[in-house]
């Protein structure tokens, strides 16, 4: 696929997305959406983790209102069900682990992205707003089912409402994300994260995402289930065995993914 708004490479293991509109503080069209979704698709049999990043300041502004001539020509129902679900449920399922590095704003549905996938790290001087209610709407992209579990109702529901900014220390500080690191930091720090998952056992961590994912529609019989039959699963991979051999010898495991 030839892309038009978004670059796209696989080094050792990592894919890199990077959402390449910096003109535009990344706002998402029709087009990019559509690539998005592409490469999450394609990542998970080229590479073993997948990073979602944004070209200059921003990490993503949302949706670009701009890529309809009336935006009360605008069909939001239809966009979110064809273009925005279909693109947050490749990364939510994809089988390798995700990591957002929210390199600066990170907007409206570009918050929402973010939150998508399975690590979030941002730099300090990041932040992310529901920036909805500004415009007449409600949170979506996965919105209004992230933040709450992320962060708790009363902070999801003051986010929502208010469109404050949270800062990325806040961010941090709340559970919403998993760090926030100086600007300095911050792009050794997604990248020695990523190198990281690479090299570790992609089966488990598959089963991980599945498991925690599940973990919200069960109750505490059906979840120990889960973990006994996901778990029974890894018993019998390679990776397991290589694991147990590197503990016993004292050295580090090399994981084949398989």
């Amino acid at each position: 696929m030839d892309y038009q708004t978004i670059s796209y490479e696989v080094t050792d293991g990592v894919a890199v997305l990077t959402m390449n509109r910096p003109e535009t503080l990344n706002a998402m069209t029709q087009q990019m959406r559509a690539e998005i979704t592409h490469v999450v698709n394609e990542a998970s049999g080229e590479a073993r983790v997948l990073v979602l990043t944004g070209a200059g300041k921003a990490f993503c502004s949302g949706q670009d209102l701009g890529d309809s001539s009336n935006a009360a020509n605008l069909n939001l129902e239809r966009t979110l069900r064809d273009e925005y679900m279909p693109m947050i449920r490749a990364i939510r399922e994809s089988k390798i682990p995700t990591i957002s590095a929210v390199n600066g704003a990170a907007a409206g549905a570009g918050a929402n992205l973010a939150l998508a996938a399975d690590v979030v790290i941002a730099t300090e001087s990041a932040y992310f707003l529901q920036a909805f209610s500004r415009i007449g709407l409600m949170p979506d992209a996965g919105g209004t089912y992230e933040l709450p579990r992320a962060m708790g109702a009363a902070k999801a529901m003051g986010a929502a409402l208010f469109a404050d900014k949270i800062s990325a220390r806040q961010a941090d500080q709340w559970g919403m994300i998993w760090e926030a690191v100086s600007d300095g930091e911050f792009e050794a720090v997604w990248k020695a994260r990523a190198a990281h998952l690479a090299k570790g056992p992609t089966l488990a961590y598959a089963e991980i995402k599945a498991a925690v994912q599940d973990t919200w529609g069960n109750d505490w019989t059906a979840q120990m289930e889960e973990e006994a039959k996901r778990q029974g699963k890894l018993g019998k991979t390679r990776d397991f065995q290589e694991g147990v051999v590197a503990f016993l010898e004292k050295r580090p495991a090399t994981y084949e993914g398989r």
